[in-house]
Parts: C-alpha cells; structure tokens; sequence
C-alpha cells in the first residue's frame, strides 16, 4: 500500500526535478486558455499498476485536471487499450506528462514481469516475493507494483525484520559465537511477534538455525538437489524460502523442490518499463 504522504512526497519531488522553474517549453508555446485531452495508451500487453500515482503527476501539477483511470492496478491489459484519460489545461498535461509516464511505465513493468513469474508456478503453491534490492526513494511504489502482479513483499526495511545473511554469520563465526545460541538470545530479547530470517549457503548450517529458533531459513544459491535436501532437513520446522540467481527459466524447478517462498530480485532491479504512451486526442 502506497501512503497518502509518500504518494504526495514521491510524485512532487520528480515534478520538481523534471521543472524546477516551470515546463519552459509549454508556457512559451501554449496558450493559457488551451485545453486538452489525452488517453494513456497500451502499446504492448502487460499488467497496469500505479493509476493513482499517474494521477496524482496530473492533479499535483494542477488540481483541476480532471483524470478518469479505465482499469485498475493489477488488471491485465492488451496492445491498443486505453488506460486512463485525463484532460484540463493542456499546459498542465504535457507538464505533467513524463513523470507520470515515468512511474506508470515502471510500475506496469515490474507488474508484468511479477505476474509472469507466478503464472509460471501456478499450481505449486509457492509464493513469488520481492526483494530490497529497489531503487532508492521508490520502495513502496515499486512493493506496490510486485503486489498488482500477484507477487508478496518480503520485509520493508531493515527495521521490520531480523534477516541474518552472510556477513552477519561472519561477524559472529570471528567473534568466536554460536549462532544458534545467538539466535536464542535474540530471539529473548526481541518483541514475540519479530520474524527472523536466517540465510545460509549450505546445507551443514540448518540444524544450528533451526535449533536457534528461526522462523525462516533462506537458502541462498541452493542446486535444486540441495534445496530438497534442505527442506527434508527443515521438515516443517521452518518457512523454507529459495533466493538467489532465480529466473524465469529456473523458478518453475525451484517451486517444484518444496520450498514456499521464492524471493526475486530480479522483479525490481531487472524490469523493463513497459511501453505506454500518452496520446493527445485531436479533434
């Protein structure tokens, strides 16, 4: 869920570094009293998400463009379909054009690719998730987008989870400290509705992390061997998640080991905009 207060943040700081100084171009050529209308259009098949942060570009830049969203997030689209339309001062509409296509594109993007990624393990049961590998200031939109696809957020930030990954085993393993004995004592400490996430990189680590109490064991860059022997060793005990390396042509094998959690960096960092277009329509 996008805040009302990161929405306002978030589009206002990208319309402020796309015209600091107002949108030159349109205030020199256009006339005051032009009005206009434009229909965001599909130009390849995809998953829409982010109409409210499309809108918000428009209504931010001049609160009387009036914008009417035709589908909604997380609903499949085809090439040729409008998506939304907006219409008001045409200044205000090519002002607000890029930032608004900017966001709708990426978030329809990351969508996409998500959905693609649970349909191809339809009927496994597992769950696609994303990763904090996002780009920096855009988290919630692009959590919002893995959401609109059919995916699951993995923890917002580091204060919502404790996550032990490679380089917090090592800091303990030369500090001389038992990780399940670690594990208890922070697991002591911790409020009782905190999740811990460990990850480990084979097969020998389990047993420590199941014995330290651990909610979910995370095995990070597992062969598909390794990763049912891995859940044969959680057996239960544990969520047993897969990350690392996966791919569309993988994530099928993956799901199929056992595991119920495959988390995707991939579905942020790697996505491609998708392709839409804001056309104006010409009587």
């Amino acid at each position: 869920m996008i805040t009302p207060a990161t929405l306002r943040r978030t589009v206002s700081a990208a319309l402020e570094e796309d015209a600091p100084w107002g949108d030159l171009t349109s205030t020199a050529l256009l006339p005051r009293s032009a009005q206009a209308t434009a229909d965001l259009i599909a130009r390849e098949p995809g998953v829409f998400s982010g109409g409210e942060v499309f809108a918000a570009a428009f209504t931010l830049t001049d609160p009387n463009v009036q914008v009417d969203l035709l589908v909604s997030d997380g609903e499949r689209f085809k090439t040729g379909d409008v998506l939304a339309s907006v219409s008001g001062s045409a200044r205000s509409l090519l002002t607000a054009e890029r930032v608004a296509l900017n966001f709708t594109q990426r978030m329809s993007g990351i969508a996409t690719l998500t959905a693609t990624y649970v349909d191809t393990v339809d009927g496994t049961g597992v769950r696609i998730a994303d990763t904090r590998k996002t780009t920096p200031g855009l988290r919630e939109f692009e959590r919002h987008a893995v959401v609109s696809g059919g995916g699951s957020n993995h923890r917002r930030s580091l204060s919502d989870a404790v996550m032990a990954k490679d380089n917090h085993l090592a800091v303990l393993r030369q500090n001389g400290q038992d990780l399940a004995a670690a594990l208890r004592d922070a697991l002591s400490r911790l409020p009782h509705t905190t999740h811990v996430v460990v990850e480990v990189d084979r097969l020998d680590q389990i047993p420590a992390v199941l014995d330290g109490g651990a909610h979910t064991v995370l095995l990070d860059n597992f062969t598909l061997d390794d990763l049912r022997g891995g859940v044969a060793v959680i057996a239960g005990r544990a969520i047993a998640e897969a990350s690392g390396g996966v791919t569309l042509d993988t994530v099928r094998s993956i799901a199929e080991t056992g595991v119920q959690v495959i988390s995707v960096g991939a579905l942020t960092h790697s996505a491609r905009a998708l392709d839409l277009g804001l056309d104006l329509r010409i009587d």
